[in-house]
């Protein structure tokens, strides 16, 4: 009889398990499996090598991996002014430069290593063109959950660590 107890006990606990996984990093999934969808930008700070903190704007935006190695990343000011003309193709100077400063968008392809937890990214078109064909570009995944990734981009081109936080896309 205590046999039997026991063995239902585990069995029980084998399905509840099933059942309810961890919102955790799940087990046997891999990282690039667990990455692709849509995350949406929640916020982000930033840190330069002498430790003090980089003042961030405000930011709506979002970034995409795809199944078949690609993304998608973009961020846009909240606060960029709109143009007075009402027309995208004629900015005043200030506009144009508002808009060009407070966006940052690049697409291209990606790889995965689950052993170092790091997206390696190929950037093949950037609104900031510096970025396009360097290499070595890191995105290095501190936690990922069903519901938010974060990852810290190590050094970006001004020599500045950002810490990205993001919400699945639903």
């Amino acid at each position: 009889m205590n046999r039997r107890y026991a063995l239902g006990l585990c069995a029980t606990a084998v399905i509840s398990v099933a059942a309810f996984p961890d919102d955790g990093i799940s087990q046997g999934k891999s990282l690039r499996d667990q990455l692709i969808g849509t995350w949406i930008y929640v916020s982000s700070t930033g840190t330069r090598e002498d430790g003090s903190a980089v003042e961030r704007p405000k930011l709506q935006g979002a970034v995409t991996y795809t199944a078949d190695g690609r993304f998608h990343f973009i961020t846009v000011r909240s606060d960029a002014p709109k143009y007075a003309s009402g027309d995208s193709a004629l900015p005043s100077p200030e506009e144009a430069m508002a808009i060009a400063s407070g966006v940052v968008a690049y697409t291209g392809t990606y790889t995965v290593d689950d052993g170092t937890s790091t997206i390696h990214v190929n950037i093949e078109t950037s609104s900031f063109p510096n970025l396009v064909g360097r290499p070595n570009q890191r995105r290095i995944v501190t936690s990922i959950t069903n519901d938010e990734l974060k990852f810290t981009n190590p050094r970006t081109p001004a020599g500045i660590t950002l810490e990205l936080v993001f919400k699945r896309a639903k």
